[in-house]
């Protein structure tokens, strides 16, 4: 009996001893980072077998039993997961117990129009694809809107997500973001200015967003349409236009183009434009709700990125005449 019984302590110690080593061994990664996903639904079997196929494990069977032991077996969390270096198995279990997901990322840029934000969310491999067949107004419900057209009302931003994300989950968040930050902009605006909401500000710092060429000028442009707008004059803009020719522009702007009247030729009609023209940034909205102080009311591209701002007509064609007709000679 006494023998037995130290066999058995025996074999118990060399067990405990297995399965400390195992469990705290590093995994060698096949590939650095090395990347798997676990799908909704996923048994422990299963997973266990997918990780032993894509090379992590040597055998599926020790995972399972060690995550039965430790209370994990039901545990496991769906989603993408990405190791950086090696980790040990109890280390494994508990990332992909505790739903330690990967992040990937979705960019979206000042000055795009919600068509380019469309197709790059589209082109992104790692998001689930929900919205492919609806039209953008059903975008629009499903997201919790209340407007009826889409151009501007999604932030510019870096957004993250898991690896199978629905794409409606960034559009809600990119749509979200803009109504906050064009609340908060709106509460703190400048006294005086001729817009009478916060959809009026999104719409003239989309036109801020399109028109500015270099940061530094980005207030001083939106002075020139406010005051523009405060004198009712045309806002004479070139984006604009190019937003109303849709798909059909073709790189080359035209005097045509400037005197055929659609609903955002600022050439033919007074003051805004019926939606925003593209995605405005933060700091085309603080622009749009506190532009500088001056009385210009031109301003021309130096060819550089620049602009020449001026407050007479005279001005105005002196700086037209010297950056612009003599670069064309």
């Amino acid at each position: 009996m006494r023998r037995i019984f130290n066999l058995v302590v025996l074999l118990a110690l060399l067990a405990t001893a297995g399965l400390g080593y195992y469990v705290t061994r590093p995994l060698l990664l096949p590939a650095t980072p090395f990347i798997f996903d676990l799908k909704q639904g996923s048994s422990l079997k299963s997973t266990a077998r997918e990780l032993q196929q894509a090379g992590l494990l040597e055998q599926d069977w020790p995972f399972a039993l060690m995550a039965r032991l430790f209370g994990k077996s039901t545990q496991l969390k769906a989603g993408n997961y990405a190791l950086e270096h090696p980790v040990s198995t109890l280390e494994l279990l508990e990332i992909i117990s505790q739903g330690k997901v990967s992040q990937r990322q979705a960019s979206v840029i000042e000055g795009w129009t919600f068509k380019q934000f469309r197709d790059a969310l589209n082109a992104n491999t790692d998001i689930s694809h929900d919205t492919a067949n609806l039209t953008d107004a059903e975008i629009l419900q499903r997201i919790g809107a209340t407007e009826n057209y889409p151009e501007g009302l999604f932030f510019p931003d870096t957004y993250y997500f898991s690896g199978g994300s629905s794409d409606l989950v960034i559009f809600k968040r990119a749509y979200q973001t803009m109504q906050k930050r064009l609340q908060e902009a709106w509460l703190n605006r400048a006294t005086d200015l001729p817009l009478q909401t916060p959809y009026q500000a999104l719409i003239l710092a989309s036109i801020i967003e399109k028109e500015t060429g270099a940061p530094v000028d980005r207030d001083k442009i939106a002075a020139v349409f406010v005051n523009r707008l405060r004198k009712g004059m045309l806002l004479q803009t070139d984006p604009t236009v190019i937003y109303g020719i849709g798909e059909k522009f073709d790189g080359n702007l035209r005097r045509r183009d400037l005197l055929k009247d659609t609903a955002y030729n600022t050439y033919t009609r007074v003051g805004l434009t019926p939606t925003p023209i593209a995605l405005p940034g933060v700091a085309a909205l603080q622009a749009a709700l506190h532009p500088a102080q001056t009385d210009a009311l031109y301003f021309v591209s130096r060819g550089d990125g620049s602009s020449q701002f001026s407050s007479t007509l005279t001005a105005h064609n002196r700086a037209v005449d010297q950056y612009q007709k003599r670069v064309h000679k």
